[in-house]
């Protein structure tokens, strides 16, 4: 006899309603994924830290904030700040080539409370006239600025990244004692990983040369503050005896004879053009600039550089020997009531910010012919694989009144007399200072200079 099963409807209108309740609750979950897709990530704002994150914690407005009492910084390797910039700039490289280019030499000084990335006593090739803490000056705030170009960020330079990139190669600083101003920059910041070795001098220590043995790398600074043929009669503290002898058609060969070991060059100059001196040319005297009292046809300094700079580019773009050449731009002084000789001065701790000074006369005109000569040096270096690369410091410069060492280019100057006259320098710049942001702006347009040309 075959059991019948019987079945409570009662139960399968429970299991009916079951079924309806967990379709209805799957259609909408899926209509409002649809809906609002992004609802289901998870936000990489909570666990990422980009470099407009780390500048903004660490930017102060207190321009003088002394060094003694900065904030404790986060114990983190050397190179993290650089690596996190480097990582935002690539990750916004493409979207911003879509824009306009950026001007990086436009731009404003940012406070910055990281400090500086050294100081006299983790970098010991300082020269004395620029070593302003050991000298004794009693302010710090001019190191906590930092170059912000107007659209954009550049990362500090890295040097451990940079002597990466720089093995079994050589660099030279050519040019006048700005130039070796410059390099000084670049040595304190690369010693924080290898410190360098000086290798060689001249009989002046005003041309020297540095390895980092574990990298094969070398920098040099060869002093030629004309590039051109100069005869100098010129003691070490600027003291003429005779009028300049320059020659305008001939390079100085202590640059040229070693240019064809170069790998990477960087030419400046400009203020020595300002001095009194006789011009020659095709084995005659062809006039000079500030000479009273000679029969002579003061043809003025823009005549002179405009010839030597023309001379110094021409023989870069016809060179069969091709290294990647930077071309400086002058350098602005920030004396005032007088110069270097007459009772000059810079006292400001401050930045200016842009339209709070102009650019004087004499540097608005080099910087022209500067940049009218490079661009006719680019056209026709283009034609022939050179590589020329224009480093405008001028302007970003200008607004650095406070970063010179003014009378502290001396070891306490003040101590016996507080009221004692003393010569003070307003072109040169403090150790560390606003010249290490140059060295940011030359590996900015190494790693990627196509996007500033």
């Amino acid at each position: 006899m075959v059991k019948e099963m019987r079945v409570d409807s009662n139960v399968l209108k429970h299991k009916h309603l079951v079924v309806k309740l967990a379709v209805s609750f799957l259609l909408v979950g899926f209509a409002f994924r649809l809906l609002y897709p992004d609802s289901f990530r998870f936000s990489t704002d909570l666990v990422e830290t980009s470099s407009t994150d780390l500048e903004e914690t660490t930017t102060n407005t207190d321009p003088s904030l002394p060094l003694a009492s900065s904030p404790t910084q986060t114990l983190l390797p050397f190179d993290f700040f650089e690596d996190q910039a480097q990582l935002s700039h690539n990750e916004t490289e493409d979207s911003e080539s879509k824009t306009e280019k950026c001007e990086i030499f436009r731009g404003y000084w940012m406070a910055d409370t990281s400090g500086p990335r050294y100081t006299n006593e983790s970098c010991q090739v300082i020269e004395s006239h620029q070593n302003c803490m050991k000298n004794g000056r009693p302010d710090s705030g001019y190191l906590y600025w930092r170059w912000h170009p107007k659209d954009c960020e550049i990362p500090r330079l890295s040097p451990q990244r940079f002597l990466n990139l720089m093995r079994n190669k050589s660099w030279a600083f050519i040019g006048d004692s700005i130039s070796r101003n410059h390099v000084q920059s670049l040595l304190c910041i690369l010693s924080q990983v290898e410190k360098p070795v000086e290798v060689y001098h001249d009989e002046e220590y005003r041309s020297k040369r540095w390895r980092f043995p574990s990298h094969n790398f070398t920098v040099s600074v060869i002093w030629t503050p004309f590039l051109i043929k100069a005869d100098i009669f010129e003691d070490m503290n600027g003291i003429s005896s005779k009028e300049i002898q320059l020659t305008l058609d001939k390079l100085d060969k202590v640059w040229t004879d070693q240019y064809e070991s170069l790998d990477y060059v960087v030419i400046g100059g400009g203020k020595w053009f300002l001095k009194t001196a006789i011009y020659h040319e095709n084995n005659t005297i062809s006039g000079c600039h500030y000479c009273p009292g000679k029969n002579l046809t003061d043809l003025g300094f823009e005549y002179a550089y405009r010839k030597a700079l023309r001379e110094v580019l021409s023989f870069i773009t016809s060179s069969k020997h091709k290294p990647v050449v930077f071309l400086r731009t002058t350098t602005p002084d920030h004396f005032e009531n007088g110069e270097w000789f007459s009772g000059g001065y810079c006292n400001r701790t401050v930045p200016f910010k842009e339209g709070e000074v102009d650019m004087k006369d004499v540097d608005a005109v080099m910087r022209s012919i500067e940049l009218e000569e490079f661009d006719k040096a680019s056209e026709t270096g283009s034609k022939n694989e050179t590589v020329l690369k224009l480093l405008d410091t001028t302007s970003l410069s200008l607004l650095r009144p406070d970063g010179h060492p003014g009378p502290y280019r001396q070891f306490h100057p003040f101590d016996e007399d507080k009221n004692a006259k003393v010569q003070t320098d307003c072109l040169h710049w403090c150790l560390p200072g606003p010249i290490d942001s140059w060295n940011d702006l030359v590996m900015e347009l190494l790693v990627n200079g196509d996007k500033y040309q």
